[in-house]
């Protein structure tokens, strides 16, 4: 069931070369407490957003 559902929702537009499926027992997650040490290092990494970067005039669609 889980399997048929990632596929229904995952690669209904022809994207998906392979689907995982996992136990949700298998799954670790961050704690909000370990926030800071985990994400708080890439907001001084500016050059990482796009914004950063100059845009040429002739490229009309990004």
């Amino acid at each position: 069931m889980a399997m048929n559902n990632a596929r229904d929702v995952y690669t209904r537009r022809n994207e998906g070369v392979s689907i995982w499926v996992v136990e949700s027992s298998n799954i670790t997650a961050s704690s909000p407490d370990d926030s800071g040490s985990l994400f708080e290092p890439a907001s001084d990494k500016v050059y990482r957003h796009p914004t950063f970067y100059e845009l040429p005039d002739e490229l009309k669609h990004m």
